[in-house]
């Protein structure tokens, strides 16, 4: 361990896998290391036992759940937009070739008390419950612009400059009620809250686009794909990658104390007495606590079940956004499920989540919205963790620390920190421009 490296990473959490794998690939020599004895960090996957230790505090979960073995609950559950950012990712580093990918069942929308099917096409619109007759037809009108938009083309445009004009103003011209607005910016756009309105409109209707592509490629009922045995192997897959490429991962590695020089750069990583010498050091909030702040929590609840989320077309794998308008929140709730199809649990079983940004300091009763939907659940277990963001400047302390991770049940947000984070430590942007096909072939 005492040589020098480019750039030593701390924590084997999904993010830093995939800067480790992303640097190694630009032919960087990397050093990955972790206090942990497993993969993934916050972001790891636990079978049964280790489930019941972390929040029962025993290692006996009752026999009838079946095998600890046959359960991988991801701590930190995202589903992967099909023709997203991180795809284009993990196409762009080959790791595409570690993984078994499957399309999620479902997408869906929590309005006035009901979970309906999130229309993405003017043909679903027009079918959908979530709007009567005179609002179908302006939001068929709406989604026929979103679909035929395109930035490069000028008579798509309709006489409008969407970095321009703000997403109310582009609504207004369409005439749609706030109810339709709410599904339309939360469940299709996925934004986190409403401050997109008085924002350019263009972002917005790249995100509804990006979601209608997603949605076709795979000509499933949703947008979203998730791979089998769950998220845990994406940490895996990536040290795997970074291997092939001359990296090294070394687990188990107590303290991990990052070292400065006298003008507070970094120059090193010290565990057990050895020091790995570096230019750069990559982390999550844990590694350097003093570098970052905390910026909110978030509060969730795992479900163990017997059966699907109620009134979601019996699918195995869904994903359902409760827009805060409709709870009267700051910030939406989401909710996660995923069973047997995906090989994160054994044959009648579901795993669900239920996840917000905390407001109070009462989870139980914070939840009980999304927890209200679920029917009866065999197992529940809460649990509330800080969101911290780094306050350091990279540049003069060469650490490039990673924001944690947010209470959305999909990835757009987590890409967007790696991309960021990569463009800081290299100073270039990482071309996505891929053969988005290469990752069709594992889908099934």
């Amino acid at each position: 361990m005492d040589e020098e490296y480019d750039v030593v990473v701390l924590g084997t959490g999904l993010k830093e896998c995939i800067l480790s794998g992303l640097l190694s690939v630009d032919g960087l020599k990397v050093l990955h290391m972790d206090r942990n004895d497993y993969y993934g960090g916050e972001s790891t996957s636990l079978n049964l036992i280790q489930l019941w230790k972390k929040f029962r505090g025993s290692d006996k979960p009752p026999a009838h759940l079946g095998s600890s073995r046959d359960y991988n609950v991801d701590m930190i559950p995202k589903f992967i937009m099909a023709n997203g950012a991180l795809v284009r990712v993990l196409i762009h580093t080959d790791v595409t070739k570690y993984l078994y990918f499957k399309a999620v069942d479902g997408s869906f929308v929590y309005n006035k008390g009901k979970v309906h099917k999130v229309p993405a096409t003017d043909m679903e619109a027009l079918k959908s419950p979530l709007m009567g007759i005179f609002e179908k037809r302006r939001a068929r009108k709406f989604f026929i612009y979103v679909q035929d938009y395109n930035e490069n083309e000028p008579k798509t445009h309709e006489g409008m400059d969407l970095t321009r004009v703000t997403t109310r103003e582009l609504i207004a011209k369409y005439g749609l009620d706030d109810n339709t607005v709410d599904f339309i910016g939360h469940a299709l756009a996925l934004h986190r809250d409403d401050r997109y309105l008085n924002e350019p409109a263009l972002e917005t209707v790249k995100k509804m686009k990006l979601y209608a592509e997603s949605l076709a490629r795979f000509q499933g009922g949703s947008p979203y794909i998730y791979p089998l045995y769950g998220l845990g192997e994406l940490p895996q897959a990536f040290a795997r990658l970074s291997a092939v490429y001359g990296g090294t991962y070394m687990l188990n590695k107590p303290e991990c104390k990052v070292e400065f020089d006298d003008e507070g750069k970094v120059c090193g990583v010290t565990s057990e007495g050895e020091t790995a010498r570096c230019k750069k050091v990559v982390c999550d909030p844990s590694y350097l606590p003093n570098k970052v702040r905390k910026v909110g929590k978030v509060a969730r609840a795992i479900c163990i079940m017997s059966h699907p989320i109620p009134n979601t077309n019996d699918s195995h794998s869904v994903q359902v956004i409760l827009p805060q308008k409709q709870l009267d929140r700051r910030s939406d709730m989401y909710l996660f499920c995923c069973s047997y199809s995906h090989n994160v649990a054994p044959k009648g079983k579901f795993i669900a989540f239920v996840s917000t940004e905390a407001e109070t300091d009462q989870p139980e009763i914070e939840l009980k919205p999304g927890l209200d939907l679920l029917g009866p659940v065999d197992e529940i277990f809460y649990d509330v963790y800080d969101r911290y963001e780094p306050v350091n400047e990279p540049s003069l302390d060469n650490c490039f620390i990673s924001t944690s991770y947010d209470a959305t049940t999909h990835f757009e947000s987590t890409v967007i920190d790696v991309l960021n984070m990569y463009s800081m430590i290299t100073g270039k942007v990482l071309d996505l421009n891929v053969d988005l096909s290469a990752a069709s072939a594992a889908e099934e």
